[in-house]
């Protein structure tokens, strides 16, 4: 291959080296998650505080509450059971506070626990939601419900699908509150609060809802993961980190960091977590108020809804209906909820990133490829072939222009000896040969740049998205969200010792069979076309696939799988089109000269030069006399 065509793999190489270098940097391994310190994972909020979330827009009535740390798990409860969930409702305070996924281990291991999301106060990391009314009017604090009210049930016995449950609780003083809880088969809960008047003054409260988290949860504490609050607003999505939610401006009337926004009847809060989410939905097309907050005296994250003031007459009643969703992102639930529940933009809760308008078409491919085919590694493999078809007009277009550049290399030769030091002259008629032979000569890093979104938006997928948590693909390889869990350290599980921790320097260094196979096929694609003849540019092109091979060990198996296939894929197209246009290419040839040369090199640099055939021998023991060299016949070569 000439030069120029040698100057594009060279260019298009080095884009995709600086671009896994970029991502190394933006997007480092996640860091190991750590058990926090057992002394502090279940501290309560200081004495004379509250261990409850702060009641909206009453910050008074929060601090004087009483320390319920322990009285909360002690409390009745009433049980949660549906082929999703399991758990159960606190009787003091109504609230959902004890939620387990029953489908999701925390490990591969066996005997895993499955994935608890919700726990009550009392309890390491108390995440929970909680539903009240604030007085507005001819109320006083003690006199409607809130999260520390003692309920009775009055219909029901375990909530399950179609078995909603009922609690109820009087004021003693004219107003009873019902509260209906229903739960469908996934994870979306219904819950209804209806007020009746038997008094004989009216009263006027608001309703709420709140999603409470003590302290930091465990987090991944990786770029690539949105991991705090989320909420959707007027057709707006808006993501705030925990470390940004801590830095919202002081309410004083909050008594908190706060940041309030009205809507007028679109939208959702909650918090959301690497492949969990706890969202509160209102009403659709009714305006309310979401509040973002964190209290620092207890060290509570809130996501609240407030709903206007409503009055209840004597003798009449009045419902209100919150829905929260507390589960797993699943893609296909969550867009039935956008789409038969009527939870508009609720998709957009997964967290797509950047390149969202590839990112979402790429995993629906990846999601009905793999419900076709039944394996999440195939599925991979049968989307890279999907990817490589929609590209390939124009892969095929570069792939034509290096062949037609080879074609060219005699004209280009004799432009150079034409133009001989003459630069502007080798510049201008080079263009003009492109030109007229109609080639692009920078056509050859068109699929380099190709590869880069899709890149970035595969791996988006594969990490975050939950279809891919702990999805396997063959043999060792039961998580393709991990990476390679193989290593040269123990033969690759034939010594008896284990693999080195993901993310250590050690893993690094002993890789798994994954990374040697993508470092092979990129050898292998790159020895489609003969060594460039210039030293440097056959240095980089020697060392670039073992330093990928390397760098993407760490990455999850699931993107190196993908990677592989692109490079047999494109090693493929590049072969059946290079002999198309009459250049078939000498692979095994390249291979062994790629030897050959690593052989002279190192012969070079231990034996001495041959003294010439005209030369006389120097007489013993005596020290020769520099011999004067005449110019070839023809002149010198040119330096």
């Amino acid at each position: 291959m000439g030069d120029n065509n040698n100057k594009n793999l060279i260019l298009a190489t080095v884009l995709s080296f600086l671009v896994i270098m970029v991502w190394f940097v933006l997007f480092p391994p996640p860091e190991p998650v750590v058990a926090p310190d057992p002394a502090t994972a279940t501290k309560t909020a200081p004495e004379g505080s509250a261990a409850t979330p702060a009641v909206p827009g009453a910050p008074a009535a929060a601090a004087a509450g009483a320390d319920v740390a322990t009285a909360v798990p002690e409390s009745p409860r009433l049980s949660i059971d549906t082929p999703e969930l399991q758990g159960s409702i606190s009787m003091k305070g109504a609230r959902i506070d004890d939620l387990l996924l029953k489908k999701y281990p925390e490990t591969l291991d066996p005997g895993s626990p499955i994935v608890r999301l919700l726990s009550p106060v009392g309890e390491e990391h108390p995440y929970y939601a909680v539903f009240g009314w604030l007085p507005v009017s001819g109320l006083a604090a003690g006199e409607v419900p809130d999260a520390r009210t003692e309920w009775t049930i009055a219909k029901g016995t375990t909530l399950a699908p179609g078995q909603p449950v009922t609690l109820s609780w009087d004021n003693g003083k004219g107003l009873t509150f019902l509260r209906e809880f229903q739960v469908d088969e996934n994870y979306l809960f219904t819950v209804t609060d209806t007020v009746k008047n038997t008094g004989a003054a009216p009263a006027q409260l608001s309703p709420y809802g709140i999603v409470a988290r003590h302290g930091l949860p465990k987090m991944q504490n990786f770029f690539v993961i949105h991991e705090g609050a989320v909420r959707r607003t007027d057709g707006t999505l808006e993501e705030t980190r925990y470390k940004d939610v801590v830095k919202l401006d002081a309410n004083p009337a909050e008594a908190a960091a706060t940041e309030i926004v009205e809507s007028t009847g679109d939208g959702w809060i909650g918090f959301t977590d690497h492949y969990w989410m706890t969202i509160l939905v209102p009403e659709q097309g009714k305006p309310f108020t979401q509040v973002t907050k964190h209290v620092a005296q207890s060290d509570i994250y809130q996501a609240e809804v407030r709903q206007p003031a409503v009055s209840v007459a004597p003798g009449e009643s009045i419902t209100n209906s919150t829905r929260l969703f507390a589960g797993a992102k699943e893609w296909e639930v969550i867009r039935a909820y956008q789409n038969e529940a009527g939870i508009p933009g609720f998709i957009d809760s997964i967290d797509w990133g950047w390149f969202y308008f590839l990112t979402k078409p790429i995993f629906q491919v990846l999601h009905w490829l793999h419900g076709l085919i039944g394996n999440m590694g195939l599925a991979i493999i049968a989307l890279t072939f999907v990817l490589k078809l929609i590209v390939l007009p124009l892969a095929y277009k570069s792939y034509v222009s290096m062949a037609r550049m080879k074609e060219l290399q005699p004209e280009m030769e004799a432009i150079k000896l034409r133009a001989g030091d003459d630069k502007q002259r080798l510049q201008r008629e080079t263009l003009q040969l492109y030109k007229d032979k109609k080639v692009n000569p920078a056509a050859g890093c068109l699929p380099i740049l190709i590869q880069i979104p899709i890149f970035f938006s595969l791996y988006k997928v594969i990490f975050v998205t939950i279809e891919l948590r702990h999805a396997a693909f063959f043999g060792w390889l039961r998580d393709l969200s991990a990476p390679d869990t193989s290593s040269i350290y123990n033969l690759f599980g034939l010594l008896p010792w284990a693999s080195p921790t993901p993310g250590t320097l050690m893993a690094t260094i002993f890789i798994g069979v994954l990374p040697i196979l993508l470092g092979i096929t990129m050898w292998l694609q790159q020895k489609l076309n003969p060594a460039p003849a210039d030293p440097v540019q056959q240095q980089i092109f020697a060392w670039m696939p073992w330093v990928f091979m390397f760098m993407l060990g760490g990455f999850a198996s699931g993107l190196v799988v993908y990677w592989i296939t692109n490079n047999l894929i494109t090693f493929t197209q590049q072969y059946l089109i290079m002999r198309s246009h009459g250049h078939k290419p000498d692979l095994f040839g390249n291979i062994k000269s790629g030897f050959r040369k690593k052989e002279a090199v190192a012969v070079a640099t231990v034996t001495p030069a041959p003294a010439k055939a005209d030369a006389k021998p120097a007489p013993k023991e005596a020290t020769p006399k520099p011999v004067a060299k005449s110019p070839p016949k023809g002149g010198g070569r040119k330096k």
